[in-house]
């Protein structure tokens, strides 16, 4: 009955709304659908003035009214429509207040209540607070007592509160809006004037956790400082580059230990289960300054770990790696420490002052230069493109110059000329220095092995240098001269194509292993020399020889580089001649025949070269072979299958006509080049 009653209201309604167009509300198949009511509650609150009056507020999702049963002078409900209440007065009591909802349809749903009604101060309040699992600044209060009729919480944090009404079983929150210490005042009422409360101070924080930024203004970076080290948060002095963030930290080392640096306690211990690489900005005075970073139990020093770093950025920011992948993460840490210098005390100075941001853990190593290919924890996703493909792979021949455990191979198959791969780096390359060098493996020689940079979001900033292979079925380390590129642009992709110029097969002989891409500052004298990169050949002069680089005088047939040595033979001694020391020992491994470029002013003009260990000239081996042709380059083969390699050589002797004194005349002026391992 009650269903019909209001159905027939609601037709009325629609019909006072719509005139004679009936058909269109004459169907009511909606109504089917709608909900019963739903979270259901009610509000006592209780005039103290010793009457029993009780004010009745029910409330409840979907509801449109309510039948009140006070539990006490009959069982006649009475109707309150939603949003309003209803009152009654109770004796001294317990009563269980009984509320039926009805949605639109007339579905029900009912809950019952405890209406305690007491002229006595309530009695026991027990009030509990806690910080809310989903944020440090909400606050969750309930509170139970004995002969309360409800409770009333002051938060603490505004003026002329009037705080928030609850019942026994329901909890209120709040969330405050900064961090501080807060008197929360909770009142119990009953039916009378007197009242009980309980008054509890509440500190909120702002924990100090991973990652730190130094960003936050309610979180307390309190470092403490030990023997010398002195580290303050300040405003970022140097907000370029890769740091444009507003605050920073700085480290002072002052006089005092060698060992001198600060540590920050974090609220909970560092969860290493989702990463163990720790990344720190560091901005240092010089290159080659030590960062330690070190984790610790604070309650128990003997737990800890450490990493130790070098600086390679001089007065400019830098994202630092310090690989934490081997540590005991069954043991805890909440500290970090931090030393800078470990091992030199400070003085206090600018160079001596370093400034770092951003602590934070991360999952893999980032892809940048130095690219050695090693990580378990980086993804090397090249993107091949017309016939190039890179994978990584163990490598297949371990010896030499590269023992590495894994490398890159470029497999060039049936496709474009210019078929190779690209790997994009997760930040631009620093090119303070500007030589590339890349160990490649060729299964021939003279190989073009191309290497360009660019940038990744304009292609049209790009550099490249082509070098040729001079190795077959073995490593070699190859060097791209990059001084001509323009520092002015960014460049964090690097792209590698073999053969440029020959579509590949996919075969053995378009099969190439490559490893060790990095940028260094100088070149080191290593095999082969063709004296075509700005560095210093230091040739060391002795009893009338003379050794200068200077430019091809005869850029024709077999050799048409750019730069040459050249060997006067002044008067002297019969022996004279010139000697090269290399930045490490001669590997005769694989490789034990010698290759030169000679031009002799005639035939027949002998020369000697000559391998010694440069701390030990009783350790040799020489070979001497004649020119063959005059006033035009030829190749010479210096046989040393019968060196004994179990010594070690970084040492090249040239001698030219040995045992004949040179008069320093065109007659005794000869070029040489491209010495090398073949």
């Amino acid at each position: 009955m009650k269903a019909f009653n209001y159905i027939a209201a609601l037709l009325l309604l629609l019909a006072f709304g719509t005139g004679c167009e009936k058909k269109t509300y004459e169907d009511l198949s909606f109504l089917e659908t709608a909900a019963a009511p739903d979270q259901l509650g009610v509000l006592f609150e209780i005039t103290q003035d010793n009457t029993g009056l009780v004010t009745i507020t029910p409330n409840g999702a979907g509801a449109v009214k309510y039948d009140v049963y006070y539990g006490h002078g009959g069982s006649t409900p009475v109707s309150v429509q939603a949003g309003k209440n209803t009152t009654h007065v109770y004796p001294e009591g317990v009563y269980n207040v009984k509320i039926v909802g009805y949605n639109v349809t007339g579905q029900t749903t009912e809950i019952t209540k405890q209406l305690t009604v007491s002229f006595r101060a309530p009695e026991n309040l027990e009030v509990t607070t806690a910080i809310d699992a989903s944020s440090n600044f909400k606050l969750n209060v309930s509170a139970t007592a004995l002969y309360e009729t409800n409770f009333r919480v002051f938060f603490g944090d505004v003026p002329n509160e009037v705080g928030t009404v609850f019942l026994e079983g329901q909890t209120v929150s709040h969330t405050y809006a900064n961090v501080g210490t807060y008197n929360v005042r909770v009142v119990a009422y009953s039916g009378g004037a007197a009242t009980t409360e309980l008054t509890r101070q509440i500190t909120i924080v702002d924990p100090l956790l991973l990652p730190i930024t130094f960003e936050s203004s309610t979180i307390n970076y309190a470092f403490t400082n030990f023997d010398g080290g002195n580290v303050t948060v300040i405003n970022n002095p140097d907000a370029t580059g890769l740091n444009t963030s507003a605050k920073v930290a700085r480290m002072i080392k002052n006089p005092g230990q060698p060992w001198g640096g600060s540590f920050i306690t974090l609220s909970s211990p560092i969860d290493f289960s989702a990463g163990k690489i720790f990344r720190m900005k560091v901005w240092s005075p010089r290159v080659g300054a030590k960062v330690l970073l070190k984790v610790e139990n604070s309650a128990d020093g003997s737990q800890n770990f450490e990493k130790e770093v070098l600086t390679t950025v001089a007065n400019g920011w830098e994202d630092m790696v310090f690989d934490y992948q081997s540590i005991n993460t069954a043991n805890s840490y909440n500290r970090i420490v931090l030393i800078f210098e470990l091992g030199t005390p400070g003085d206090g100075s600018a160079n001596f002052t370093f400034y770092f941001d951003d602590i934070r853990l991360v999952n893999s190593l980032p892809l940048t230069l130095p690219l050695d290919f090693e990580s378990t924890t980086t993804t090397y996703d090249w993107f091949n493109f017309d016939g190039g493909n890179v994978t990584i792979v163990n490598n297949p021949d371990a010896s030499g110059l590269n023992t590495s455990a894994k490398v890159g191979k470029m497999v060039k198959n049936a496709g474009q000329p210019w078929g190779g791969s690209f790997l994009t780096l997760s930040l631009p390359m620093d090119f303070s220095n500007k030589i590339f060098r890349m160990k490649v493996w060729s299964p021939r020689v003279g190989a073009k092995v191309l290497l360009k940079v660019e940038n990744s979001a304009n292609s049209a900033q790009n550099y490249e240098k082509e070098v040729l292979t001079t190795v077959a079925n073995a490593w070699e380390d190859l060097v791209f001269d990059y001084t001509g590129i323009n520092t002015g642009n960014s460049y964090n992709r690097v792209v590698l194509i073999f053969d440029n110029g020959t579509p590949g097969d996919g075969s053995a002989n378009f099969t190439f292993y490559f490893d060790d891409i990095r940028l260094v500052n100088t070149i080191p004298l290593a095999l082969p020399l063709n004296f075509e990169y700005p560095i210093t050949y230091g040739w060391f002069d002795f009893d009338g020889g003379a050794v200068t680089i200077i430019n091809n005088p005869d850029a024709s047939g077999i050799n048409t580089s750019a730069k040459v040595g050249r060997m006067v033979k002044n008067p002297g001694q019969p022996w004279g001649g010139s000697f090269l020391t290399l930045s490490g020992p001669i590997d005769f491994s694989v490789l034990r025949t010698f290759k030169m470029k000679v031009w002799s002013p005639r035939v027949g003009a002998k020369v000697l070269l000559k391998v010694e260990n440069s701390a030990n000239s009783s350790q040799n081996y020489e070979k001497e072979v004649l020119t063959t042709t005059a006033n035009a380059w030829e190749e010479l083969s210096f046989d040393y299958t019968g060196i004994n390699t179990a010594n070690s050589y970084d040492r090249i002797v040239l001698i030219f006509e040995l045992g004949t004194p040179g008069d320093g005349s065109a007659n005794f002026t000869f070029y040489f080049d491209d010495i090398k391992l073949n």
